[in-house]
């Protein structure tokens, strides 16, 4: 009797010792697999800084990620940041509303945005529910947009990166609180 309790207890460590493991090598692939591969390749090191889900009253609107080289944003430095649509929106619509957000911050001129609406229009796919439109703050100050990590291109109009992502990251945005789950404690 007392060997069957043995091997039993033995047996018990042994799966437990292999559960562990498992969950371990779970838990470290589902942290890799939350840098898409073309994220890595703009922006090489690249780790979650934060995330958010936005809603507007009691609509879920789009899940957020902002990743940055291990997962430390600098504002002038390469980052990308994903939206996951919780709803289907149409591309003109997005553009619009990125121009409405844009207007909101000081220093941005009606000439910049009259010649960065037609940019995102041209650019801004429609988007449905399930679709992730990531934008890539890139070295040159320009921003590269991906739909479901297919490229979309890009847009080099001097200054339309940094007010574009100011939208979400920007002292001047609309959403301080949703600003601030995605740069999750970075110091401001």
């Amino acid at each position: 009797m007392k060997l069957i309790a043995k091997k039993a207890w033995q047996s018990g460590l042994q799966i437990s010792a292999a559960l562990l493991f498992v969950i371990a090598l779970g838990t470290e692939a589902r942290s890799e697999s939350l840098v898409s591969p073309f994220i890595d390749a703009e922006v090489p090191g690249a780790e979650p800084v934060g995330s958010g889900r936005f809603s507007v009253l009691f609509w879920d609107v789009y899940d957020a990620t902002l990743f940055a080289p291990e997962g430390k944003w600098q504002a002038n430095s390469p980052y990308a940041l994903s939206l996951t649509y919780l709803r289907d929106f149409d591309g003109e619509d997005i553009a619009s509303r990125s121009v409405k957000e844009m207007r909101r911050q000081s220093g941005v001129s009606r000439a910049d945005l009259d010649r960065w609406l037609p940019l995102m229009r041209d650019l801004f796919p429609d988007v449905t529910s399930g679709d992730t439109l990531t934008g890539v703050y890139l070295d040159n100050g320009s921003a590269r947009f991906y739909l479901n990590g297919s490229l979309l291109g890009d847009i080099e109009a001097p200054g339309f990166a940094s007010r574009f992502f100011a939208i979400w990251l920007g002292e001047q945005t609309s959403e301080p609180e949703f600003r601030n789950k995605l740069l999750a404690g970075v110091a401001k």
